[in-house]
Parts: structure tokens; C-alpha cells; sequence
């Protein structure tokens, strides 16, 4: 099993449920795979180096899991398709 930081930001133009709901659906692909979450870190509004789709600022989470691939990469598709979600980030962390 392979370790993974995974940080997404969430458009700011939501309700605050929301806005949890949609961490918490991006949580839940990764658990559906298996994955285990070991660390889960709601960093809050934040702006953005530069606009994203008209916003200038996000909402940023941050997981670090342990899990396969697979779970990373239904991750990467779900977040792609979502449009809730501004930009993510996975990285693999070496040990």
C-alpha cells in the first residue's frame, strides 16, 4: 500500500453544507476503494495565487491516504468530472 497527499480546493460560491458535502463525497470515493484515510485537514477559505474559473479565492482540504492506485486514480477521475472542485493534487510520498 502506498501513501498519497491528495489536496483539493472547492468553488467558494457554495453553501457551507455544501461545501462539506462535496469533501465528504470526494472522501467517500477513496474509502469505497479501499483506501485508508489517515489524515483529514480542512485548511478553510484561502485565496488563489491566481483566478480560477472567475473565483479568486477556494475552499483547500487535505488528505493524506494509504491505499493502491486504483483508489488514487477513481479519485483523479471523479475529481475531474466534478465541478464543484476548482484544482486537486495527488502525490505519491516516498518513505
Amino acid at each position: 500500500m502506498d501513501k498519497y497527499e491528495i489536496m483539493f480546493i472547492v468553488k467558494p460560491d457554495m453553501e457551507e453544507a455544501e461545501i462539506k458535502k462535496t469533501a465528504e463525497d470526494m472522501k467517500k470515493v477513496l474509502v469505497d476503494q479501499k483506501a485508508n484515510i489517515l489524515e483529514e485537514k480542512p485548511m478553510g477559505q484561502k485565496e488563489l495565487a491566481y483566478e480560477i474559473r472567475k473565483f479568486k479565492t477556494g475552499y483547500y482540504y487535505l488528505y493524506v491516504v494509504e491505499g493502491s492506485s486504483t483508489a488514487v486514480k477513481e479519485f483523479d477521475r471523479v475529481a475531474k468530472i466534478n465541478e464543484n472542485l476548482l484544482r486537486h493534487l495527488i502525490v505519491k510520498v516516498e518513505n
